[in-house]
């Protein structure tokens, strides 16, 4: 969930409007799904959620449109290897965004956004094209344990 629903709100409309997209207001409603989601969810999680927050039906059909402009404006991340979306950790942020890479939780699910540096990724694509490998996406998802499940777990 993140810290502050409204501000990030207000700065995802302000930087829709700056880069010249249409930030809708049921855009802006998936969007607050996502913002105040304690884990990832899927079109169809944002569908039933939509449904039961605003009380208006919401095919996943239209989640899926609609989380496609929210990732193409750089304001949620898809996981592929889970088929589910996120806000971007990022998303009240003024700097220059690194690529995002994610730590998913194989036990609670819990997902933490970590960005590499360009150049780091630059090397690691350039070591892959020259093994003949043609690479279609920089996104790394990287599974394992987080540090309260690493400690529950004794």
């Amino acid at each position: 969930m993140h810290k502050d629903t409204d501000q990030a709100l207000l700065k995802a409309q302000a930087d829709c409007l700056r880069t010249g997209l249409r930030l809708t207001d049921k855009r802006c409603k998936v969007l607050k799904i996502l913002l105040q989601a304690d884990a990832p969810l899927s079109a169809y999680d944002i569908a039933e959620q939509y449904k039961q927050q605003i009380g208006e039906p919401l095919s996943a059909m239209s989640a899926y449109r609609m989380l496609g402009f929210l990732m193409r404006a750089g304001l949620a991340h898809k996981l592929h290897t889970t088929n589910q979306y996120l806000v971007c950790a990022h998303i009240s942020c003024e700097h220059e965004h690194e690529i995002p890479q994610f730590l998913i939780c194989d036990q609670c699910h819990s997902v933490a956004e970590v960005g590499l540096r360009k150049q780091l990724l630059r090397e690691m694509k350039s070591s892959i094209e020259n093994t003949g490998f043609m690479l279609a996406s920089q996104q790394l998802e990287l599974h394992g344990l987080c540090r309260n499940c690493r400690e529950k777990n004794g």
